[in-house]
């Protein structure tokens, strides 16, 4: 029951009732209502920021367990780059040196995704560092595991062509040496025989009778026979495949025609002392992926360790070259 209120008038000296129009009583029931709205939304307001709701509290607790599965997530994912890294390095430098396959560039292995951002929808997340680094890191794991995989799908193939490798890599020594006289010069800088001054020797001179035969040192295919009066003179060369070619130069005759297939141990021809030349020897050269290599490290089908280090001593004496 509402509560009736007077006032006194001093001009008839008596208590009158107080009578509210409506809209002071209007007036009053908005400021009623506006006071409790206000309150309510204050209320709800304290009560969400510093207590929350049991579907708050639920979800709190399954981002937390999310973010500690992506912590251990990027755990195993650590774990698992170490162990492709070893296996990596076993295959650059093991298995890939046995078949004579380059070693993967780091940049191919290690190389990351270009242009646009692939992550940019993640980086307005909660925890987006977190997140943004595991997505990374199983990208990067992807794609070193697809390169990884079309390595050993190498290696099985050159499994597979071992044999035929094998044979066709130069492996012995062109001219029949079993003294071991007529290694006359080596690979490196050599005085040069005509100019006397000293220049890079690209192979290795086997001093030998005009006549003696030359032997292909691997299975291979002659790519070029070239007959000239300067340079190599009468020369031949052939391309074993894997990225090597051997050449033999300063031949008396030519025993082979370009594009003929030939086995190690063939004739391919016979010594001589054609081009420029300053005496009877065979010039050999065995070159890699374009550049010549020391042909000594190709005569191990050839000798015994004792006849290698002699050869080895030989080749290695600062004498000077046949050409």
């Amino acid at each position: 029951m509402s509560k009736v209120r007077y006032y006194y008038d001093p001009k008839t000296l008596a208590y009158k009732k107080i009578e509210k129009s409506r809209k002071d009583q209007m007036r009053n029931l908005l400021t009623f209502l506006a006071s409790s709205a206000l309150f309510a939304v204050l209320f709800l307001f304290a009560l969400f920021s510093f207590f929350d709701s049991p579907k708050e509290k639920q979800l709190i607790r399954e981002l937390e367990q999310m973010t500690i599965q992506y912590e251990l997530l990027n755990d195993r994912l650590g774990q698992m780059e170490v162990v492709l890294d070893e296996i990596q390095i076993r295959d650059d430098n093991i298995y890939r040196v046995i078949f004579e396959a380059d070693p993967i560039p780091t940049a191919i292995r290690k190389a990351g995704y270009g242009g646009v951002n692939r992550y940019v929808h993640l980086e307005k997340l909660r925890h987006s560092n977190l997140i943004v680094n595991t997505s990374k890191k199983m990208d990067q794991l992807a794609k070193q595991l697809v390169i990884q995989s079309k390595s050993f799908d190498e290696i099985v193939n050159l499994v597979k062509s071992k044999e035929e490798m094998l044979a066709s890599i130069p492996a012995i020594q062109p001219v029949a040496n079993k003294n071991l006289r007529r290694m006359a010069s080596g690979f490196g800088y050599r005085v040069d025989p005509i100019y006397k001054t000293t220049k890079f020797h690209a192979g290795m001179d086997f001093s030998a009778p005009i006549g003696t035969p030359v032997y292909a040192t691997g299975d291979g295919k002659v790519s070029l026979t070239e007959r000239k009066r300067r340079g190599y003179g009468n020369s031949v060369r052939i391309d074993h495949g894997y990225g090597y070619e051997t050449l033999y130069a300063h031949l008396s005759e030519i025993a082979v025609r370009r594009g003929q297939k030939v086995s190690r141990g063939d004739i391919i021809g016979y010594v001589g002392n054609t081009g420029k030349s300053v005496g009877p020897h065979l010039h050999y050269e065995v070159r890699k992926d374009g550049k010549p290599v020391n042909p000594i490290n190709f005569y191990f089908n050839d000798l015994t360790p004792e006849e290698y280090g002699i050869l080895v001593d030989m080749s290695t004496a600062p004498t000077q070259s046949l050409d």
